[in-house]
């Protein structure tokens, strides 16, 4: 069924969205990337899929994750001794997924979310070191000076112990993820289809759901509560997410399109020159986020009648930046996460410390406005920004 949201016609050209001056967040050399966390033989799996195609100025960095990926599968293997007796099916647990496209307000939504001690989530450490994070997290406050304070592409902060997308983990323990293509950025997309798993095989799809689980099952044991999990990639995933956890709930939250844009640019032009094992030509680099966009919620809008009535919520960035406690507040009433009242302060708390917080200032062109108008429109629409376009 053709999605009600995306359109997919394509423009001739695509006009850049790159600021005429753009600067991100340094990322010094002796900083971790996210393939540290790789064994080594998914990490040797990333580079025969990409044909060794390392540019000379990374090959360093290459050397210091093998050396890593050594380590990391010794420390796997020795965190399977621990705990061989493995972990209690999870099957009828409830974690929260929340959805929505890169740059729309999940991590926002994300930490406000966590302010509520009654909701675990997976650290940025667990998710870079996803096969060993049981036996060595104890450490990471040790590694605090090799983390930036704040994220290269904006004014969030970083941090090992903040809340990451679990993506990052799928990525490290080799389940399939699009996020390869951040080692890669000139090379074919290899795992794309991981997205919304078209093209899947069953058998990819069943290691898929194996890893995850196995994810899900050790960050839910190192808490011991309810998990809240952020990956825009599972805005295409609802169907693999609801076969593993028949209870889970969502949250969707949108944001207007004329930011989403220049700021998913803005994201994987930072994200690439950090981690990337190529210099980044960013070629095709718009039309990638345009047409991604429309992957992603053509996925969504077949597979969100699949999630059970009361178990699904959707806000708006806009709104919960002008109206947070009241739209936190309907969301917990909606998805029925309990008092609300007991977590008031808590979040009165975080946004108090936020009130300084500036986001990134973009500008598009006109052509780039009527593009977005086109190929976006549906989905501008349905959320309320096609006023004034």
């Amino acid at each position: 069924m053709p999605s009600e949201i995306a359109s997919p016609t394509t423009p001739a050209t695509v006009p850049s969205a790159k600021p005429a001056a753009e600067t991100f967040h340094p990322y010094p050399w002796y900083m971790p990337r996210f393939w540290h966390g790789m064994t080594f033989g998914v990490w040797f799996k990333l580079l025969r899929d990409n044909g060794f195609a390392v540019a000379w100025q990374r090959w360093p960095m290459a050397a210091v994750i093998s050396i890593f990926a050594v380590c990391n599968s010794f420390l796997s293997a020795l965190q399977s001794l621990f705990y061989f007796r493995g972990f209690p099916d999870d099957r009828d647990s409830q974690p929260i997924f929340i959805l929505g496209h890169w740059r729309s307000g999940t991590t926002l939504l994300h930490e406000m979310m966590i302010r509520d001690p009654r909701f675990g989530f997976a650290t940025s450490y667990e998710c870079f070191m996803p096969s060993n994070f049981l036996i060595t997290e104890w450490a990471s406050p040790l590694f605090s000076i090799f983390m930036p304070s704040k994220r290269p592409m904006d004014n969030m902060p970083a941090g090992w112990q903040l809340p990451q997308e679990d993506e990052f983990a799928l990525c490290n323990l080799g389940a399939g993820s699009p996020y390869t293509m951040l080692a890669f950025p000139n090379n074919p997309r290899h795992d794309a289809k991981f997205l919304d798993f078209v093209g899947v095989t069953p058998a990819e799809s069943s290691h898929w759901q194996r890893v995850f689980r196995w994810f899900v099952q050790r960050v839910a044991h190192r808490t011991g509560k309810q998990l809240v999990f952020k990956s825009p990639p599972h805005t295409a995933r609802i169907k693999q997410l609801l076969e593993l956890y028949p209870r889970a709930k969502f949250v969707h939250i949108v944001r207007d399109p004329m930011s989403v844009y220049p700021s998913s640019t803005r994201l994987w032009r930072s994200l690439w020159p950090s981690q990337g094992l190529q210099i980044a030509n960013n070629e095709g680099l718009e039309e990638e986020v345009l047409a991604t966009f429309c992957r992603m919620y053509d996925s969504f809008d077949r597979e969100r009648p699949l999630i059970p009535a009361g178990n699904f919520h959707e806000l708006r960035y806009e709104d919960l930046v002008a109206n947070s406690m009241g739209e936190m507040e309907k969301m917990y009433q909606a998805l029925e996460l309990g008092d609300f009242e007991s977590i008031r302060p808590h979040l009165a708390s975080y946004l108090e410390a936020q009130k300084s917080y500036q986001t990134n200032k973009h500008n598009l062109s006109p052509e780039m406005v009527a593009i977005l108008a086109e190929r976006w429109g549906p989905y501008m629409r349905r959320y309320g920004y096609f006023e004034g376009v």
